[in-house]
């Protein structure tokens, strides 16, 4: 009766395994990495808004050769120690395909876990030239590069702004710094002179030490690469200190936050964003499903994020495969079309083509595109 009963006990354990595995076989697990909480979640909710709605799209016609995708959903709160922990969870969990990270300082570190571990990972926020300046083969972007949306924004300012004396000031982190090097640099191969290039110290709640620098520099003209928390606070007291000057910063400050923040003193800040995909008419049924579902698809990450999920769909059917390095060699050799326009990748895994647009926001209306045509 022991025997009868353990040969019972391990026919159903063998059930339940062969069961475990055709389920798991069913679907096509896709991490969602980024910040569900902290100072950014904004960012994070667009990332989670189009990954989301692009894998529903796939699954409602059918999935990828009739397997569904799998959405697995992680916090990294865009801190770089949270996003390590973010990426080996992703390795345990046996996911092998992920839309994040968003921050760059968050990106980095866990993109060297993905490489390591056979993980693909495509950003459709992290803008740092560092995340795939590394030879890697896993790692791709779904976004543009500091490294050309810092001379968009210096040859806009220099080319018709045309300010008189210009600080650039950044958050001290790996994106705001970059991205404000990138813009002093354009301006100074320009002719432009960058008359103040300071740090302020991301979380800070009192920028009087750098708005007095600004008033005795006298500064017509301010570029900040950083995050919209502390940019809408030093937009606010640099008014309320009389400071008289254009505000300019990346897509890190382009999201309604900035106006709760700095009220109106948000008005005429110049941000360099991706193009406004909801507003493609192409993009109607997509734009729609997401203000169905309750949410907003304007924000800057929410299309690249559902790119980034049809660059993984259209990777696993070019390579008929779902090995990671099959499929990394797809997307490098593969052309996609997605709500963002054609996707195609240099050896580095960054898009051969992608343009940040100039934008003036407003307060309490929408922003306006003011790139030369």
């Amino acid at each position: 009766m022991a025997i009868k009963h353990m040969t019972k006990l391990f026919a159903a354990m063998v059930l339940a395994g062969v069961a475990s595995h055709s389920f798991a076989a069913d679907t096509i697990k896709i991490g969602i990495a980024g910040p569900k909480t902290g100072p950014v979640t904004q960012y994070g909710d667009m990332q989670f808004i189009g990954a989301k709605q692009a894998i529903k799209d796939i699954n409602a016609k059918g999935g990828i050769d009739g397997k569904m995708l799998e959405a697995k959903e992680y916090d990294d709160a865009c801190d770089p120690k949270q996003a390590v922990a973010v990426a080996n969870k992703v390795v345990n969990d046996g996911v092998k395909f992920v839309v994040g990270h968003l921050c760059s300082s968050s990106t980095q570190p866990a993109a060297d876990i993905y490489e390591d571990e056979g993980v693909i990972m495509i950003t459709p926020a992290a803008t740092s030239p560092e995340v795939t300046s590394r030879g890697y083969k896993y790692v791709f972007r779904t976004i543009g590069l500091d490294s050309a949306q810092g001379p968009a924004a210096g040859n806009y300012i220099a080319d018709y702004v045309k300010p008189k004396v210009v600080a650039v000031i950044h958050d001290k982190q790996q994106y705001g710094e970059g991205i404000a090097s990138a813009v002093k640099k354009t301006l100074e191969d320009k002719g432009v002179k960058v008359a103040v290039f300071e740090g302020i110290n991301a979380g800070d709640k009192d920028f009087a030490a750098i708005i007095a620098k600004l008033k005795q520099a006298n500064v017509d003209f301010v570029y900040y690469g950083g995050y919209h928390p502390e940019l809408g606070l030093i937009l606010r007291q640099a008014k309320e200190k009389g400071v008289n000057a254009k505000f300019m910063g990346p897509e890190g400050v382009g999201n309604d936050s900035i106006s709760q923040i700095a009220q109106n003193a948000s008005e005429g800040l110049l941000v360099t964003l991706p193009k406004s995909f909801d507003a493609d008419p192409a993009n109607k049924a997509i734009t729609d499903a997401i203000k169905a579902d309750g949410k907003d698809p304007s924000g800057p990450f929410v299309f690249p994020s559902y790119s980034a999920v049809e660059v993984i769909a259209g990777g696993i059917k070019a390579a008929k495969s779902e090995d990671p390095a099959k499929v990394a060699e797809a997307i490098h050799a593969g052309t996609f079309k997605t709500p963002t326009g054609d996707i195609s990748y240099d050896a580095k895994g960054d898009l051969k083509d992608f343009k940040f647009v100039v934008y003036e926001w407003h307060f309490g209306k929408p922003k306006t595109e003011v790139s030369p045509q």
